[in-house]
């Protein structure tokens, strides 16, 4: 999410500096931002969930401030961003470098419009389930940048998207409902139709070692990254994405903002907030809801990389979260820590090391630590992927004394051509939590993606 472009002058600071002109508004609006949704938290009678959601709140509020600083120093420079694999212009950069079609480049060049169009299918299979054999579906994505108002240093970023079942049973619902695994495969694969992913502004500054952005956000593009996390390219379990499994996520289509720094040569820091009750296919009602409902998604990162320049590649990183209490949808709130240490050695082999710990929040595993590597292969241009994970079920979320879980993956994706891949996934999983019949399950997947 925090990727590509360019920085030539500062993003406007008036509004800002008019609102911090009023110092009892200010101070007021700051005391309910931190205390706000305080009321939910006490439900649970845990004080420390209620100091760790303080604590999240004036962390990302010093950022916001710092952010006013950093922007009266822009300079015109561009650099690396700080997002995952899926994030909109780090898609753009895999895709097409910088070798583009020719009616594309004209695009970009005559109207600053960078248009990207995809399709993904996945099919899952499993040797025992509960009913159906198979989860089948296919997404759709239209994604890329414009430079609609002409401002230097930044871009309006969007992404639409189609997703739909083949059948009965979405690759989303295969997991938890045919073979009884706490944990998801392809979440992104779900039968939800026409849906907003991603509509913000995104703006660089501080010579290109800052990122900003508003808007509809997506908040996986910048939480907890991991070079090889893309449901679309890599690890088909959730357990090997974004938090393995443990983090609360928000809702998508998330109202709300994110910043990303560098603070020497090789520490950064990203914060975000974000509404937790985000609709894709109603995505402006949650600029209504972060105003209203307050009840937020909340995250700092502090990670160190060898360069900006290699930020996704080596990355060892810490991310702490907060999430207020959804009441409408009745999810508790909570809190976690994720680590994440990976490097990207000789140019072809990532090893990597994951993994969470959450309280409550409505997430998938309480804890999980998972490790692997992948290995860039010659033939076909291809990518082999394996990894071990051992998660603890959310008692929270699922109920007491379930087993511990253990999952292994390989996956193999071959490039067909320039802009086209298949992937050929296998796993084993021991002892699925909430399925009484079966010790251990079998999985056979298949991937396929082209790139327009």
């Amino acid at each position: 999410m925090f990727s590509g472009g360019t920085l030539k002058i500062a993003m406007p600071c008036a509004p800002f500096l008019a609102f911090l002109s009023n110092e009892k508004r200010f101070y007021d609006k700051i005391a309910k931002f931190l205390c706000q949704g305080g009321h939910k938290l006490s439900l649970s009678g845990n004080k420390s969930d209620t100091n760790m959601a303080i604590l999240m709140r004036l962390t990302v509020l010093v950022f916001g401030l710092s952010f006013l600083a950093v922007a009266a120093t822009a300079q015109d420079t561009s650099g690396p961003g700080f997002g995952g694999p899926d994030a909109v212009e780090n898609q753009i950069e895999t895709d097409f470098g910088e070798t583009w079609d020719t009616w594309k480049q004209e695009l970009k060049d005559d109207l600053g419009l960078v248009l990207s169009v995809d399709y993904t299918a996945v099919l899952l299979t499993a040797n025992e389930t509960f009913d159906d054999k198979n989860g089948a579906g296919g997404i759709a994505r239209l994604f890329g940048t414009f430079d609609l108002f002409n401002v230097e240093n930044g871009t309006l970023v969007y992404k639409f998207e189609h997703r739909h079942a083949y059948g009965s049973v979405s690759p989303f619902d295969f997991s938890l409902g045919q073979i009884g695994y706490v944990g998801l495969q392809e979440p992104a694969f779900n039968d939800t139709n026409f849906r907003t992913q991603n509509l913000y502004w995104r703006q660089r500054m501080n010579g290109g070692r800052s990122v900003l952005i508003a808007g509809v956000l997506d908040a996986t593009d910048y939480l907890d990254a991991f070079a090889l996390a893309s449901p679309w390219l890599h690890f088909m379990n959730f357990a090997f994405s974004t938090g393995s499994a443990t983090i609360g996520l928000p809702n998508d289509a998330a109202v709300g903002v994110a910043y990303g720094t560098m603070l020497t040569d090789n520490l950064y820091l990203i914060a975000g907030i974000t509404d937790t009750n985000g609709d894709p296919s109603d995505p402006f009602k949650g600029f209504d809801n972060f105003f209203s409902d307050n009840e937020y998604f909340t995250s700092v990162e502090i990670g160190y990389t060898s360069s900006q320049e290699r930020i996704i590649f080596d990355n060892y990183h810490l991310t702490f979260w907060h999430k207020d209490r959804q009441d409408a949808a009745n999810v508790p709130s909570g809190w976690g820590v994720n680590f994440s240490a990976s490097r990207y050695l000789n140019d072809n082999l990532m090893p990597f090391l994951r993994g969470g710990y959450t309280e409550d929040a409505g997430s998938l595993l309480e804890a999980s630590i998972s490790g692997g590597m992948g290995y860039q292969t010659e033939a076909f241009d291809g990518l082999l992927g394996a990894a071990v994970n051992w998660g603890r079920p959310n008692e929270d979320t699922f109920g007491p004394d379930l087993d511990d879980q253990l999952a292994l993956e390989v996956f193999y994706r071959a490039s067909l051509g320039k802009r086209s891949a298949v992937t050929v996934d296998v796993q084993y999983i021991q002892d699925p939590a909430i399925n009484p019949f079966e010790s251990s399950i079998w999985m056979f997947n298949l991937r396929g993606r082209v790139a327009f």
